[in-house]
């Protein structure tokens, strides 16, 4: 019972943690029955030689999970022994796209057998977001939380705190209402100024540098704002295209295209009429993908590494560090610059 075990001091894992693994360990191992008492806080504080406060955090954590039940004046006693350590993980993205898939396949291959995890989807829309939230309160032991809205000032961070603090993981984006939450985020204004300084060099060939931006797709518009600040410094012609399909390609011109949509009926311009790029015109795409690599002999992309912000979101809960991590972007060089 607990005394060929010891906590570990140099462990991430907080100490109360530690000792709710090993009441765990020991209910799995049938140490422990159902209705059976188990030593007081003072006796696992000096078995485990910890604070009482530490171990009487474990206690009560354990009495919220259902694992211990209280009776006054008698101490605490097993109350369920179907305790199985797998975490309960609520997914909730804004939409799907090979970049989301990328974050969750990280995500999910991070944590292994430790949690099952469930995706929700709530395609921008604040009163899905809100139901998603509100039915699933009790369910679940975190929250990784993708905050992207039509409406991004339809206060986001009231819902969101609707849940108790230590459950919620924000992924993506940084909500300064939230600032004292664990976050994984891009800050899409100032990586796209920085990665296309990385390719100013071949930018520079180009007359003038248009960004397509599609206004129905809800991209976050802080990429705009960081393309024009760009231009600016940089002294480059530029323009917002709204849709591809509506555009007519311009000779000397470079594109940077957040939709891959948009990416595809822009190559199939530039084959209309044998142009080629790099030469002709250029392109940049939004999001690096597999497919990128090879399209019409590599098409150059700047890129946040979304199965990074997988691997660290699902560490995070593994280690429960919970810190604020900013995902790192880059200028990935290829023939169509």
């Amino acid at each position: 019972m607990l005394n060929s075990l010891k906590i570990d001091s140099e462990s991430e894992i907080p100490k109360y943690r530690q000792v709710v693994d090993l009441f765990i360990s020991d209910i799995e191992a049938g140490i422990f029955k159902q209705g059976q008492r188990i030593p007081s806080i003072n006796e696992t504080s000096e078995e485990l030689l910890l604070s009482r406060d530490t171990v009487e955090k474990a206690y009560v954590y354990m009495k919220k999970k259902g694992i211990l039940l209280a009776v006054r004046g008698k101490g605490y006693y097993i109350s369920q022994t179907d305790v199985s350590k797998k975490l309960k993980i609520c997914l909730i993205f804004n939409k799907l796209s090979n970049y989301k898939r990328s974050i969750y396949y990280s995500f999910v291959k991070t944590m292994g057998i430790k949690a099952s995890v469930d995706v929700f989807i709530y395609n921008y829309d604040l009163d899905e977001f809100k139901t998603i939230i509100y039915n699933n309160l009790n369910h679940y032991d975190y929250f990784v939380i993708l905050p992207h809205f039509r409406n991004e000032n339809a206060g986001i961070s009231e819902v969101i705190k609707k849940i108790p603090c230590e459950k919620v993981l924000i992924v993506d984006r940084f909500l300064e209402e939230l600032k004292d939450y664990p976050v994984v985020y891009q800050e899409y204004d100032k990586d796209i100024q920085t990665a296309l300084t990385c390719g100013l060099d071949l930018l520079r060939k180009y007359s003038r540098l248009n960004l397509v931006f599609p206004q129905a797709e809800f991209y976050p518009p802080y990429i705009v704002r960081g393309f024009r600040i760009f231009c600016q410094i940089n002294g480059f012609e530029n323009c917002i295209i709204d849709r591809i399909e509506d555009t007519e390609i311009q000779h000397g011109e470079a594109y940077i295209i957040v939709s891959d949509d948009d990416l595809y009926a822009f190559i199939r311009k530039i084959k209309q009429i044998n142009w080629t790029l790099g030469k002709d015109c250029g392109v940049v795409a939004y999001n690096e993908n597999p497919v990128k690599e090879i399209l019409c002999d590599g098409i150059t992309t700047i890129s946040t590494n979304h199965e990074e912000i997988g691997h660290l979101a699902a560490q995070m809960i593994l280690t429960r560090k919970f810190e604020r991590i900013k995902s790192p972007f880059r200028f990935i060089r290829r023939n169509s610059l």
